[in-house]
């Protein structure tokens, strides 16, 4: 690991207070840097990383995905970090999963509320390095300038064009939000390079009242968690609870909570516990039935981006003469915006990939090779595959 004790520490400027915001704060800040943090919220973890109660737990394939080999790498780090910064009991309970579809079998898991890690990341990168947190405010400019020191420095400010911070490195970790975000450099952004989509995600939960109406969670096409206890949890929420869901509404950016989304986790959950769906129904008509509702981000692939953000404009400047000289440059080649990074499109596995994530990038960041991470999936997290796609299904021009 790089040592910063011989030179001036690095900086940079991490933008979202979520699961990916956090874990990009903890890593960098373990490997010397100082963090400003900038949320448009009034503090951390109050999207997405919301939940009430979400489920740790390998994405189980019978042939190995990239996404399935990626959380058997993610969710025992996620776990490791659990262990060291969370108390069980306030943030996270350790438990077992039967999945009922069609890999069927019991797996290792755990019940975590995202809040709790993020909580506990920030604590630790503020007692690691200077940690300064940036609480409601909106960037609307992200802009490169000369340093008095001579070297490269992005500019971030608000809509008065206030400078909210300034640094050499700006990580875009603000799910949906990261595609303003890199479109307020002032380079061209649009959504075939760069495709980022909302996906609505609503859970059902009530007090639990009486013994749980299953040995342990259940998952096949949404998860039934029949017992959560949290000491942790907001006032909002009752202690100890059950929970269903959530949906999966791609291209959904409401944050309403709806009838038929409750509907629709009932008719999943029947397939799990029909005893559970009954209740969960009369819960819903008798009006003691709540609800959680975000937008998360996904991308065309449901694969997070995690790494340098590609020079958009240059590269499609550079892809008009690709095919005249015959030769399609690697990945590795598309040209990037110096110092600029992006951590996001995690969707629905916050939980399982977000610190596997955060790790990655703090060592792209140093220059580093990840050990343990193969170069194929890196490749496959690179935020610059989906425009060296696109280049690579050109027409040849003539000459």
């Amino acid at each position: 690991m790089p040592s910063s004790t011989s030179r001036e520490p690095r900086r940079a400027i991490v933008i979202g207070a979520g699961l990916a915001g956090a874990a990009a704060c903890v890593y960098l800040a373990r490997r010397g840097w100082h963090i400003d943090l900038i949320d448009r919220h009034s503090g951390p973890a109050m999207a997405a990383s919301a939940l009430p109660v979400g489920m740790l737990s390998p994405h189980v394939t019978r042939s190995p995905t990239p996404l399935s080999r990626l959380t058997a790498l993610g969710v025992p780090l996620t776990r490791q970090e659990l262990e060291a910064g969370v108390q069980q009991g306030r943030g996270w309970q350790a438990c077992e999963v039967d999945n009922l579809g069609a890999d069927e079998g019991r797996w290792p898991a755990a019940l975590v509320r995202p809040a709790a890690l993020v909580q506990a990341w920030l604590d630790e990168t503020g007692q690691r390095t200077r940690l300064d947190c940036h609480w409601s405010r909106t960037v609307a400019s992200i802009t490169r300038h000369e340093a008095a020191n001579g070297g490269p420095c992005w500019r971030v400010a608000d809509a008065q064009g206030r400078t909210l911070a300034e640094a050499p490195a700006v990580v875009l970790a603000s799910a949906l939000g990261s595609l303003a975000l890199v479109a307020a450099t002032g380079h061209r952004c649009d959504r075939h390079d760069l495709p980022l989509h909302p996906v609505k995600g609503q859970l059902s939960l009530a007090a639990l009242e009486g013994p749980a109406l299953a040995p342990r969670p259940r998952r096949d096409q949404g998860v039934y968690v029949p017992s959560y206890e949290d000491e942790g949890l907001q006032p909002c929420w009752p202690g100890r609870l059950w929970a269903m869901g959530s949906t999966y509404e791609r291209g959904q950016d409401d944050r309403n909570l709806t009838e038929e989304a409750h509907q629709r986790n009932a008719a999943s959950l029947h397939r799990l516990a029909p005893a559970a769906a009954d209740r969960l129904r009369a819960d819903l008509l008798a009006g003691r039935l709540l609800g959680w509702s975000e937008v998360r981000c996904a991308s065309l692939d449901r694969l997070p981006l995690v790494g340098s953000c590609p020079d958009l404009q240059a590269f499609h400047a550079d892809a008009l003469q690709m095919p005249r000289r015959g030769r399609m440059p690697s990945l590795s080649e598309v040209p990037r915006m110096s110092g600029l990074y992006l951590l996001c499109a995690l969707g629905s596995r916050g939980l399982s990939l977000s610190a596997l994530c955060g790790q990655l990038l703090a060592a792209q960041m140093d220059n580093d090779r990840l050990p343990g991470m193969p170069d194929d999936l890196v490749a496959a997290l690179d935020p610059a595959r989906f425009a060296w796609r696109r280049a690579r299904r050109q027409p040849a021009r003539p000459g």
